[in-house]
């Protein structure tokens, strides 16, 4: 049977109208004049059977409908750009993953190792966007995630890398006694919260053998990379992964005013759908990724 499908030209009018509400300044963008481009939106609105812009002697404006369409057609857009793209890039060879990542794991520790899978997979590009937030595969254009925690996604396979190792840390200026510091010493210093953990220090203060009343006080960030710099520059105790920050602590940047350690008891674990699970990109990187973490877990006693 033959899709009900508008043409591309069409649908390229009709997005770069929308999104200047103007058909003269999409012709402009698109090197096409504005009748053209009245063509193109009059066949398009003729084919769907719904008025997609209101028109007056003051220009045109989408309608409910169209600001609805266009959003849809708009991301469609850009999934055919970027699939255009990546197939250009490799020549029909290789191909491409797009990644969602967890901010700080990615720029702290995936990104300084991705130079060897490039080296052993040249053909395969890998492209990361950060996400901090669980999401639906169906509603992006993502072929994996690396998400930390231990929820379940529906309709996805989820392979656990590697756990982290809690400890606190501060500006050696903020802390000029640095000797002999208890855990519950801690609480009289502002403690930095993490948006999205919100009862780490409460965890952390717990698997210490500690109780205090102000856990959950202190100002709150989102990212580990916020929670650090915050730290740096003396604003509080921030509790962050060793594995993440050890560079920063061998240089001195950061200290570590309490030896105890928490290991978490979830993952960072990669996570596809289940249909993914045969692309040979995806099956190529996640061994990679499995084989380089646990050896990376193990030397740091993380596994």
């Amino acid at each position: 049977m033959r899709r009900t499908l508008p043409s591309t030209w069409a649908l390229q009018a009709f997005e770069a109208s929308a999104r200047h509400e103007s058909f003269t300044r999409a012709g402009e963008e698109l090197a096409l004049t504005q009748s053209a481009i009245c063509r193109q939106i009059g066949a398009l609105e003729e084919l769907l059977g719904v008025p997609l812009f209101s028109r007056s002697k003051r220009g045109v404006k989408l309608t409910a409908a169209g600001a609805a369409y266009s959003r849809q057609i708009a991301a469609r857009l850009d999934e055919m750009e970027r699939d255009t793209l990546a197939l250009m890039s490799g020549q029909g060879l290789g191909g491409s993953l797009e990644l969602a990542v967890v901010p700080t794991f990615a720029t702290r520790w995936l990104i300084p190792r991705l130079g060897d899978f490039q080296e052993l997979h040249p053909d395969i590009t890998v492209n990361l966007t950060t996400n901090t937030r669980p999401f639906l595969f169906a509603e992006n254009n993502f072929d994996a995630a690396i998400y930390f925690g231990d929820a379940v996604w529906p309709g996805t396979r989820s392979h656990p890398l590697m756990r982290e190792d809690l400890i606190p840390v501060a500006s050696p200026q903020l802390l000029k006694r640095r000797a002999g510091m208890s855990p519950a010493d801690l609480a009289g210093h502002p403690l930095l919260q993490q948006s999205t953990r919100p009862y780490a220090w409460r965890r952390w203060f717990e698997s210490a053998g500690v109780s205090v009343s102000n856990d959950l006080a202190g100002p709150r960030y989102e990212l580990f990379t916020m929670l650090a710099e915050a730290a740096r520059h003396g604003l509080g105790i921030a509790l962050l992964p060793r594995f993440l920050f050890a560079d920063d602590i061998r240089q001195g940047r950061l200290i570590t005013p309490v030896a105890h350690v928490q290991l978490s008891d979830v993952s960072y674990r990669l996570i596809y759908p289940e249909h993914h699970e045969e692309r040979s990109c995806l099956s190529t990187f996640s061994k990679w990724l499995g084989a380089t973490t646990n050896r990376f877990a193990d030397a740091a006693g993380l596994a």
